[in-house]
């Protein structure tokens, strides 16, 4: 498995923006969210097991999980969102260990959006790097990306880890707080940065 960056944020903290700009210089991305989408799709490895634990009314008329139950499952009750975790976790670290194994170049980013919660396995991540900005910018930019109203913004933020707890276990910060162009030298910075820890200079 290569050198290992795991990249976390809250909800609205801009991690795909930042995963993207990792891509661009050619570092393989694996981005959690992504195979949790493709576990809950119609025919998804998770689709049967969570209709199993939750029932029929889980899924919508295509077969996949629905987004919104889903969002209520993750968010809502602890007991139902452990139950939904014990299913989806397992096989989501399966396939980004996968997926890790087959990624080339001097390191690789793995997105893990709940990385804090979770637990930082540290035998997994070389570093670990938070994107942070204000809470109020976090319900903004959910509201204006989803629809989502406010107060189901808020709902989901009280359930990941408080802005304080994801940085006092950041190796390294990406401030997103500021205009989108600063986002470039950041990336860059850490890109060389990780290129040296990894043992290799140069184009990943």
């Amino acid at each position: 498995m290569p050198y290992t960056v795991g990249l976390t944020g809250g909800i609205g903290s801009g991690k795909s923006a930042i995963a993207g700009l990792f891509a661009r210089r050619g570092v393989a991305v694996v981005d959690s969210d992504e195979i949790a989408r493709e576990l809950t799709r119609a025919g998804g490895a998770a689709i049967d097991p969570i209709r199993k634990a939750f029932g029929p009314g889980v899924l919508g008329t295509d077969g996949a999980l629905d987004r919104a139950r889903m969002r209520a499952l993750a968010f809502g009750p602890a007991a139902e969102r452990r139950r939904l975790e014990a299913i989806l976790h397992p096989l989501i670290r399966e396939e980004s260990a996968r997926r890790l194994a087959r990624a080339g170049g001097a390191y690789a980013v793995l997105v893990v959006p709940l990385l804090v919660e979770g637990g930082i396995d540290r035998s997994r991540y070389a570093r670990v790097v938070v994107v942070d900005c204000t809470e109020a910018q976090q319900i903004e930019r959910v509201m204006r990306r989803s629809g989502l109203p406010e107060q189901e913004v808020r709902a989901i933020m009280a359930a990941q880890a408080r802005r304080e707890e994801r940085l006092a276990l950041a190796d390294d910060v990406i401030d997103n707080s500021g205009p989108v162009e600063a986002l470039e030298a950041q990336v860059a910075r850490l890109h060389e940065k990780y290129l040296t820890l990894s043992g290799k200079s140069g184009p990943a």
